[in-house]
């Protein structure tokens, strides 16, 4: 199958008259065991299945309307159509048009970086299937919308649920059966705190840089054997609220993902001087008997993971971090001034 066929086989004959307009919300996820290195780059099948926490309310609100002319808006300003971001955009909504005379306005929120390794991508094409769910009717299961948003973007179809999720990743040639679903656990005392330290966008885009990785890491094998035993380990740590034991492993997993990507030819290193710097202070930390951990995605920034006893001494040592309580109840929205505020 391709990403039409896919598209076609799931939504049937559902497509009904719209309505007004669609509207979702769907966070941004960090991956505690990674996804890096796809077997089907045209439908994003991975290599390895992994499993993430979500990044509750940050992430991207997404508003789908009908219209005259396909424009793409972020954060209140329209996207150049020859910016990537639109370009990208607009081919996934091809996917969806009823006809060839369709257009769309997709107006969207995000309170991350776009394209700065905190998962933006995620929560965008997420919420951009959900959007297109509620304009449409659909009224698709959430496995359905998971294996959507994958087509749009590998990490995505984890950005359909909250809390922790594992990705599927199948070994259907069609990617069927490469999909996300949500754990069970909640750990109400666990926090995440976003440092960013460069908002920058990547000087390579992870598709490319996963690519790189796969076809000339000496070291690929070794890193989807990992995987396959960090997930595991990882629920279980999970499971038992076996803090050390889950903070050890994302930061493990973290740095072996990052240790491929510099055994690629040629090297892809995401990291700044700030980036180093900061890993050794949690380090120094560590040493201190504070319990904080980091792990990071394919980009200079580090996602802090800590207790809620430990958060005084956190927000003192790291300026500026963003803290996140992923089990906290929340409105799933937004906030505005925290996008006002992004440069």
């Amino acid at each position: 199958m391709n990403r039409q066929e896919v598209v076609t086989h799931i939504i049937g004959d559902r497509n009904i008259s719209p309505r007004d307009k669609g509207v979702a919300f769907a966070p941004s996820n960090i991956a505690l065991c990674k996804y890096w290195g796809k077997r089907d780059e045209e439908l994003n099948l991975p290599v390895t299945s992994s499993l993430s926490i979500s990044l509750k309310n940050y992430g991207a609100q997404t508003e789908l309307q009908l219209s005259d002319e396909d424009r793409v808006v972020l954060n209140g300003k329209r996207v150049s159509p020859d910016d990537s971001f639109t370009q990208r955009a607009i081919r996934f909504l091809d996917l969806f048009r009823l006809d060839e005379q369709m257009r769309f306005t997709l107006t969207t929120q995000s309170n991350i970086p776009i394209a700065a390794g905190v998962a933006s991508s995620a929560a965008g094409f997420a919420a951009l299937v959900l959007a297109l769910n509620d304009l449409f009717q659909w009224d698709l299961a959430s496995k359905e919308l998971s294996i959507l948003a994958r087509l749009g973007s590998g990490s995505a179809c984890r950005s359909i649920y909250s809390g922790f999720v594992q990705w599927h990743a199948g070994c259907a040639k069609d990617g069927m059966d490469s999909y996300a679903e949500p754990l069970e656990s909640v750990w109400s005392g666990l926090q995440v705190g976003l440092l960013t330290l460069s908002d920058r966008p990547k000087s390579i885009g992870s598709r490319a840089a996963m690519k790189r990785t796969v076809q000339t890491s000496v070291f690929y094998d070794i890193w989807t054997a990992k995987v396959k035993d960090d997930c595991a380990q990882l629920q279980n740590a999970i499971h038992q609220k076996d803090f050390e034991r889950f903070g050890t492993l994302s930061e493990s997993n973290a740095l072996a993902m990052h240790a491929t990507m510099l055994t690629a030819c040629p090297p892809v290193l995401y990291w700044i001087p700030q980036t180093l710097e900061t890993i050794h202070r949690i380090w120094a930390l560590r040493e201190q008997g504070v319990d904080v951990y980091f792990t990071m995605d394919a980009g200079p920034n580090i996602k802090l993971l800590y207790l809620k006893e430990t958060e005084q001494t956190i927000v003192s040592s790291f300026q500026g971090v963003q803290r996140i309580a992923p089990f906290t109840p929340t409105d799933n929205t937004v906030n505005i001034e925290d996008v006002e505020n992004l440069p």
